[in-house]
């Protein structure tokens, strides 16, 4: 009996801790042309369809200078303004996942860098190193053993 309780609680301590089930990563990448566009993902490739986008200028980086939703495709286009600074914070998010990423523009949108770049993360606290992820999935383990062990005791 307690065989059978041990095997499936071990398993899923063990599954709680994989990378691919901790959350969902989001990828931003941004391009400088006449007009900034910023392409959002998640980590597995699916665009994030619709998703809230706040855009920050330089010289006020706490008011919100602009904001709208990304396309169907994870695209948002707008035009900022130089005047105001050089980097520009966006923020992406959707549904509790998201990122900031700043852009640093140059001189002028035609000598800036046109190369498209890429921010990719984890949405949240996310990025665990290896000893706190073995930390978690021992205590997790040290959980389910003790719970199971409390259910399993003989009542007399």
């Amino acid at each position: 009996m307690k065989g059978k309780l041990f095997s499936p609680l071990i398993f899923l301590s063990i599954l709680s801790v994989h990378p691919w089930a901790i959350a969902h990563g989001v990828k931003i990448t941004y391009q400088v042309t006449p007009a900034l566009e910023i392409q959002a993902a998640y980590d597995n490739g699916e665009p994030m369809a619709h998703a809230q986008v706040s855009v920050y200028a330089p010289n006020n980086p706490s008011a919100l200078w602009l904001s709208g939703t990304t396309d169907a495709a994870g695209r948002f286009i707008f035009m900022p303004n130089i005047a105001l600074g050089r980097d520009w914070e966006i923020q992406v998010r959707q549904a509790g996942h998201g990122n900031i990423v700043t852009v640093p523009l140059g001189e002028s949108f035609a000598t800036a860098d046109t190369t498209a770049k890429t921010l990719s993360v984890l949405s949240g606290d996310s990025n665990y190193t290896p000893p706190q992820l073995f930390l978690m999935s021992a205590t997790g383990i040290w959980g389910f053993v003790g719970t199971a062990l409390f259910f399993s005791r003989r009542r007399g």
